[in-house]
């Protein structure tokens, strides 16, 4: 029986709690909007990368690429 009792009252800090902020924030005056802040754009493009041609990879071959593509030739595998 004291479980219980003790349950009921401890249950109701959050209903208190929630009744608590909802007051605030009713009571609460809002705020006027901020103006946006603008950002100044750059004098000049930013320059572009130098290709380089050692990160340079083939493209990669596969069933979709529409290359051809060289098989190996099949093997028989036994036991």
């Amino acid at each position: 029986m004291v479980e219980i009792i003790f349950l009921m009252l401890v249950l109701k800090l959050p209903i208190l709690y929630l009744v608590g902020v909802v007051w605030w924030a009713v009571r609460a005056e809002p705020r006027p909007p901020e103006p946006a802040a603008l950002v100044p754009a750059p004098d000049r493009a930013p320059p572009k990368p130098k290709p380089d041609s050692r990160s340079r990879r083939p493209p990669r071959g596969g069933p979709h690429s529409g290359g051809r593509v060289e098989r190996r030739p099949g093997t028989i595998r036994t036991g």
